[in-house]
């Protein structure tokens, strides 16, 4: 099932024999199948949201297989509200632990100056950020890298632009997102928290489009066709603008203000029918942040470059009706190249991540009740971070050289097995297995995963989930901007983290256009494994030995409401959450909350179609205040081993207070309509922070003259700030 014009595929669309119970939801790539179909004559209806409904007539012999493909033209007429609603398609939008956002839903959300898919994340119920500058994802009391981010199936490892500010992901490049905040099925492993799931958009197999974006922060361009082998094609670039705003505040020498900085990204996809039953794909991305920083007096400069090459070739094949298979290539590097001159000292660093692998799956469909899913997932993961000291000429100097011992490679290896089973239309079990392997260090594990879901009225479903998952790299944070960020490995001494999730739910259609879902969860983190923070150098030393580890659990309960339909609708999300970590050398290996622990976190978007092209949206955020550390004594240190003169040392436990709660409201109203005849348009004013709350970003301390210490502010977004976007299509 296709769009007429673009020839997009429709995900969602309802497929049914008219006068009885028998149907079925297209997937993402459009496709439908609906078996069981007793011989005789039917009219098959096919529908969707926004489109003009068709009806076929068929008539099908004993043991006859047919195919039918139908293109939906929109219908972009005013008309009576029209709901179409299948229950299997909402089925597995709803399922327990999972959300869903579309592109259209991203692009339409007030968003801090750029519309951003990791941003609309967080405005789902335990989904946080650690502030207004940051696109990481915090999902039910996980840290971001125990998050598996996927682009066409290929791994992601640094999925931000703008130091946190945006993540890396184009939303004109992007289709549906999918979000498993927890419970998620054997088909995915590698991380102990959640996962979330990309794919780039296919292009238009009729006609060629383009789209033009001009922002304040950044501007877009993209453009989608038919290619002459029967497929299509996409490309997407996005690059920031911000270098004449940098030159006039340069020019007034604010302090803090980088020389220069940029960023862009690239993202192209193609496809191609190659026969009936073969269909290939390949996708590409490119992007990369640049900056030049100087302070002190320019007596030091920063020079940080970083970004990803992603990309990935699919081949799904159709051995018959009812079973399928699809096969990858897939390709992640992502390389920071931080440097650092103080003094006329310079001092370089290198980070490199790759990924290569192979990874397969097949689905077997023998009837209506029974789905059997099997795969496999190989490859070789190599992580690096050095060092060195008064580079000249490309050489080290020998003495003042210090190459960082955190690297190590390994290949990998996992396999699953896991099978859907509908006893009746009540019930849905999903049992599966997945095994892992992991070269250095020779580990195996394995991750059983159940879910279980029961229908007890038609507008009910009562869900629970249980899953065990292990994690073999790790994300180490070292400074301000994400450019200085590393990843660790499991190895020989230092064995994978993992953890046990638990979720229960109870998901409601309580009257025609609203929903209602309520979740809680409990999920352990254990064999958590950081650079230690009492380790001053690690070069020269035992892998493990430079390492602390520990452990911690995660606890909540979710509300989300929405209202689906109508002139006036959005959502309320809240989340009640409490999160503990512990280590051995903090605290004495007492738990303390780590700072994106949040008690109280509420998100209310409010939707407004005033008039058939105007729209309003509001958007809320309040939450409680982030751990931190406050200082409760000082001393001062006479004989100090690392500088000669005396120093004021202040003393705290760790993370024993909480900053001010934190709220902020943005607001928006969008345009849409045609550009002098030749295009469409669409124009976006916005302000965000609208009643200018200054939230706490962090406090410094510092000490005066006369021995006391005094604390310094730094605020988030400080005052309303405007956004104006226009987006041509033609």
């Amino acid at each position: 099932v296709t769009d007429s014009l673009s020839g997009d595929p429709l995900a969602g669309a309802n497929v049914r024999l008219e006068d009885t119970s028998t149907g079925a939801p297209t997937d993402p790539d459009g496709s439908y199948e609906i078996d069981g179909i007793a011989p005789g004559r039917y009219a098959v209806v096919v529908s969707y949201l926004s489109y003009r409904s068709k009806r076929r007539t068929v008539t099908l012999e004993a043991g006859e297989r047919r195919r039918l493909d139908v293109a939906l033209a929109p219908q972009n007429m005013e008309i009576e509200e029209i709901t179409v609603q299948d229950e299997r398609a909402e089925a597995e939008g709803r399922n327990v632990g999972v959300a869903e956002l579309s592109a259209r839903e991203i692009k339409n959300l007030p968003t801090v100056l750029e519309p951003d898919v990791f941003r609309a994340l967080q405005l789902l119920p335990g989904v946080k950020s650690s502030s207004d500058f940051s696109s990481g994802l915090y999902i039910r009391g996980g840290s971001p890298d125990q998050t598996l981010i996927l682009l066409d199936e290929t791994p992601v490892y640094s999925p931000s632009h703008f130091f946190g500010f945006f993540s890396l992901f184009n939303p004109d490049a992007i289709g549906n997102v999918r979000l498993y905040k927890g419970g998620f099925p054997a088909e995915y492993g590698g991380r102990i928290g959640s996962v979330v799931d990309l794919q780039n958009k296919s292009g238009s197999r009729n006609e060629t489009s383009g789209k033009l974006s001009l922002g304040l922060l950044a501007s877009r361009a993209s453009a989608q066709g038919p290619h002459p082998l029967g497929g299509s094609w996409m490309v997407a670039v996005r690059r920031s603008t911000l270098e004449p705003l940098l030159g006039y505040l340069n020019d007034l020498d604010v302090d803090g203000i980088p020389n220069s900085f940029y960023f862009y990204d690239v993202n192209v996809k193609t496809d191609v029918q190659l026969t009936e039953r073969d269909r290939l794909a390949a996708s590409a991305y490119s992007g990369r942040d640049a900056l030049q920083l100087a302070f002190g007096a320019q007596q030091a400069q920063i020079d940080l470059t970083y970004g990803n090459s992603i990309g990935s070739v699919r081949w799904s094949h159709r051995f018959s009706e009812k079973l399928f298979s699809d096969v990858w290539l897939t390709g992640s590097d992502y390389r920071s190249r931080p440097s650092l001159e103080i003094a006329g000292t310079p001092i370089e660093s290198s980070v490199d991540v790759q990924d290569l692998g192979v990874q397969g799956e097949l689905a077997y469909l023998p009837n209506d009740r029974h789905t059997l899913e099997a795969g496999f997932q190989a490859g070789q993961l190599a992580s690096s971070y050095v060092t060195e000291f008064n580079v000249t000429d490309g050489a080290a100097d020998n003495q003042n050289q210090s190459n960082n011992p955190l690297e190590g490679e390994s290949w990998y290896a996992d396999v699953f097995a896991q099978e859907t089973y509908r006893p009746t239309s009540l019930w849905k079990l999903r049992g599966g297995l997945r095994a892992s392997f992991f070269g250095d260090g020779n580990y195996a594990r394995l991750a059983p995963r159940l879910s279980v879901e029961h229908r007890p009225r038609s507008n009910v479903r009562l869900q629970a989930a249980y899953g065990r998952y292990y994690q073999y790299p790790k994300l180490s944070t070292r400074g301000s901007f994400s450019g200085f960020d590393y990843w660790l490995l499991a190895a020989e001494g230092v064995p994978p983290a993992w953890g046990n999730q638990f979720v229960a739910a109870v998901k409601t259609t309580p009257f025609e256009g609203y929903k209602a879902d309520v979740e809680a969860y409990y999920r352990t983190m254990n064999g958590l494994f950081e650079l230690s923070p009492f380790v001053s150098d690690p070069s020269g030393q035992p892998y493990p030995q430079v390492l602390h580890f520990g452990g911690g659990y995660a606890t909540g309960l979710e509300v989300f409401l929405e209202k689906t339909s109508g002139r006036v609708g959005g959502f309320v999300s809240y989340a009640l959450g409490r999160t503990r970590w512990r280590f051995d050398d903090i605290k004495g290996g007492d738990y303390f909350p780590p700072k994106h622990d949040r008690t109280h976190d509420l998100t209310a978007v409010l939707r407004y179609d005033f008039a058939p092209s105007w729209r309003a949206t509001v958007v809320f955020n309040y939450a409680t205040g982030q751990a931190y550390t406050r200082p409760s004594a000082q001393y001062k240190l006479l004989n100090d081993p690392i500088q000669s003169n005396p120093r004021d040392v202040l003393v705290a436990p760790f993370n024993n207070a909480r900053l001010p709660p934190y709220h902020r409201m943005d607001a928006g109203v969008r345009k849409r309509g045609s550009f002098f005849g030749v295009a469409d348009y669409e124009l976006q004013m916005q302000v965000i922070n609208a009643y200018n709350r200054s939230n706490v970003w962090f406090y410094n301390f510092n000490f005066t003259d006369d021995n006391r210490v005094e604390r310094e502010t730094i605020p988030q977004i400080p005052v309303p700030l405007p956004n104006l976007a226009l987006t041509l299509s033609f």
